[in-house]
């Protein structure tokens, strides 16, 4: 029921009007202090208070029941505190979706965002309006929010997430404006907010979008009806990677997908053939070198 409702929402999204009623993300989200020693509430009072605002909030239009909601984590790592109310941190971002007929869920997203210094005043108020940013930690949990949607809605629908991609850009967009601000900038790394924006809006991305549909929902949802098509239809899909890499060799997309699909790609060709596993060994490793280990099991 879940899978046929948001189909419907995604068949007829920008036809007719949708008041939503429930949210569309069940957030877990968790600050790691670690790193800082003494007991401090400002973590407690934060961890609630952010867990409320991604939870409280209708990020979109469509109508999603309580069990609809996509499941989803946000892992603040703090790693200094330079004062009372100044935090430098990471942010490991995580989220998933059922597979259709099945009981499996499939990540969709999994994360590391290094750069993510941030003021925060415990007890103050947590706001977001569309046009203004006046705090980089609600900008970036607000850019993956809609990164996040973005990736679901693509795996449902052809280009399903295009306007959430749009979103998350002009966050980014904003963001620029704010020079202290971290994690936001063009070129300053490959793997920031402004290279995942970059990347998921690009033309470049076509391939890996329709990839991205192809392989949740002629691959993933499938096999519960037809494990052998469903698992053919994901081995055929893989070349694609390689002409991401052709064009774009240090694109974000290319990374993003094997920390998200890598193990489950591998247990994919468990029950591949001797040859399939062959060929997906050599085509895997050449792709991702550094993660061979992670492959090992295409060789048994």
């Amino acid at each position: 029921m879940k899978m046929i409702k948001r189909l419907l929402f995604l068949f007829l999204l920008g036809t007719i009007p949708f008041t939503g009623k429930a949210q569309e993300l069940n957030a877990q989200v968790k600050i790691n202090r670690d790193k800082i020693q003494g007991t401090l509430t400002v973590f407690e009072t934060l961890e609630k208070a952010l867990t409320e605002f991604i939870n409280n909030r209708k990020w979109t239009d469509a109508t999603f029941a309580v069990n609809e909601r996509i499941d989803c984590t946000f892992n603040i790592i703090i790693n200094e505190m330079p004062s009372d109310n100044s935090f430098k941190s990471e942010i490991q971002i995580q989220a998933r979706r059922p597979v259709y007929n099945s009981t499996y869920t499939t990540t969709l997203l999994n994360f590391r965002d290094t750069q993510l210094d941030f003021d925060y005043t415990e007890y103050e108020p947590l706001e977001f309006a569309e046009n203004t940013l006046n705090s980089n930690l609600i900008g970036t949990l607000v850019f993956y929010i809609y990164t996040i949607i973005g990736l679901d809605f693509d795996s449902f629908s052809p280009k399903g997430g295009t306007a959430f991609y749009q979103r998350a850009q002009r966050i980014v967009n904003l963001a620029q404006a704010q020079a202290s601000w971290n994690g936001w900038k063009a070129f300053d790394s490959d793997r920031n907010r402004h290279a995942v924006a970059t990347a998921l809006t690009d033309n470049i991305s076509d391939a890996f979008r329709d990839m991205w549909y192809n392989y949740h929902r002629k691959g993933l949802d499938e096999m519960a009806a037809n494990a052998d098509r469903g698992r053919t239809t994901i081995i055929e899909l893989l070349p694609t990677l390689e002409e991401i890499k052709k064009t774009r060799p240090t694109s974000v997309l290319f990374q993003m997908f094997a920390d998200a699909k890598l193990d489950e790609v591998v247990a994919i060709y468990s029950k591949a053939t001797t040859t399939e596993k062959q060929e997906g060994y050599k085509m895997l490793s050449n792709l991702y070198p550094a993660m061979t280990t992670r492959l090992e099991a295409l060789k048994k």
